[in-house]
């Protein structure tokens, strides 16, 4: 089975746009997001412009600011400072990565939690971790809604992680863990010894190494279920843009053995910016103080 992110995500957005439009009815304005882009690192102004089409076609404001790649760090902190103190603001989403000298954590750290929509504040990954509701990181989300709708339960499963990011490895392990999950997870890194012996044991793998081919058949064993989380761009002349996306699995090799499996592109790379849109009208739910549930839908 083909676990396809791309049409789920397009289901995703159609209910976040539903939503939206209610809460722009209700509260006569729109959910918004405010998107700071430092530097012209070229993958990120991809990122940014698909953010911004997502935004718009979605019914979600979208303030851009955009900042000189020598900006002195403590202007950009006051920038965010801000958007904090702007009450038509509901996210806040900074674009990594940045500049050397500036320090990320600084920054993550400076964003309201409650505009957190990346959901990479420290406070709002120790909620995570206790179970709390949360503005949760949008590519371990996307992935949990992926498995919960082709009817994938982790209960009880051996799940393994490879990578321990901040944006990926680590909360995806946190919400595997928790009892509505009840997941058994090995997270594995470059300090794993025999990686390949343990990913065998699992009956689901999420890559997130960014590197080509980092998995492949003899790791998986059997009826495995296979997220690639990578996205990696490999040199390919055939293509206009003169490269192709690549995931971390050798999907050519493992889709035989799988069960299920995400493709690359396609797969999860969607369904990240679909949780994102959601997010940010969850924290303008939030900061309005009404419960997300009032307009239908999964959250």
């Amino acid at each position: 089975m083909i676990l396809s992110g791309k049409e789920l995500s397009e289901l995703v957005r159609t209910q976040t746009a539903e939503k939206c439009a209610e809460f722009s009815r209700r509260f006569f304005r729109k959910p918004t997001l405010a998107v700071v882009l430092v530097g012209d690192n070229p993958a990120s102004l991809t990122y940014v412009r698909s953010k911004k089409k997502a935004c718009e076609e979605l019914g979600i404001a979208h303030l851009d600011i955009e900042m000189d790649a020598d900006v002195p760090q403590e202007a950009l902190l006051t920038r965010i400072s801000q958007l904090n103190e702007d009450p038509m603001v509901d996210g806040i989403l900074v674009q990594m990565p940045l500049p050397s000298h500036i320090d990320e954590l600084a920054v993550t750290q400076a964003i309201s939690p409650d505009k957190d929509v990346d959901g990479f504040h420290p406070q709002n990954i120790g909620k995570l971790l206790l179970g709390q509701k949360t503005l949760v990181a949008c590519t371990p989300k996307g992935i949990l809604r992926i498995l919960d709708h082709y009817g994938i339960s982790t209960s009880g499963k051996d799940v393994c992680i490879l990578g321990r990011s901040n944006i990926v490895g680590k909360p995806m392990a946190a919400l595997l863990m928790q009892k509505n999950r009840n997941a058994t997870v090995t997270v594995c890194h470059t300090g794993t010894r025999d990686t390949a012996s343990i990913c065998r044991r699992a009956d689901i793998v999420i890559a997130a190494v960014g590197q080509v081919n980092a998995v492949t058949a003899d790791m998986v064993k059997d009826g495995a279920v296979v997220i690639d989380v990578g996205i990696n761009r490999v040199p390919d002349p055939s293509k206009k843009s003169g490269f192709a996306l690549k995931g971390d699995v050798d999907f050519d090799n493992v889709e035989p053995k799988a069960s299920a499996i995400t493709p690359v592109p396609g797969g999860v790379g969607p369904m990240t910016i679909a949780m994102l849109m959601e997010n940010t009208f969850l924290a303008a739910c939030y900061r309005e103080g009404v419960d997300p549930a009032e307009f239908g839908g999964d959250i």
